[in-house]
């Protein structure tokens, strides 16, 4: 019963949340696999350190290719290569079962998920203002 409460809670959030929100709930999930990840490799369970590792990856790969550089060229432009940084050091942590790998994409996507942390809520007050004038 709870899992079907739990799968209905996520399929309306997801269904009503604002791509700001979408956003950081990728980020959210993005760090949770690196830590789990990290963890694991800590514990030398490369097995579900490489699961894990995946599944950033994918979200990181998505996150990539929702760049949108009509909206904002020069940001565009720094996020990909962030993320195809971040990419490559996923790839080569999974690979290679290097720990060291994986703390160099946390340390780059660190700044960046701060910044959305800030920089969504921010727009939703904004966007509310507007909408009271």
């Amino acid at each position: 019963m709870f899992e079907t409460a739990a799968s209905r809670y996520t399929q309306i959030r997801d269904t009503t949340a604002t791509p700001g929100e979408l956003l950081l709930a990728l980020y959210d999930g993005l760090f949770r696999f690196m830590n789990g990840a990290r963890a694991c490799m800590q514990n030398n369970d490369l097995t579900r350190a490489r699961e894990l590792l995946s599944k950033a990856y994918a979200i990181t790969s998505e996150l990539y290719m929702a760049l949108d550089y009509a909206a904002s060229p020069e940001l565009c432009e720094r996020l990909e290569g962030l993320y195809g940084f971040a990419m490559d050091r996923i790839t080569a942590a999974s690979r290679k079962g290097d720990i060291n790998m994986l703390e160099e994409a946390i340390r780059v996507l660190t700044p960046v998920r701060e910044a959305w942390i800030v920089a969504v809520p921010q727009a939703h007050r904004e966007l509310a203002a507007e909408g009271r004038r």
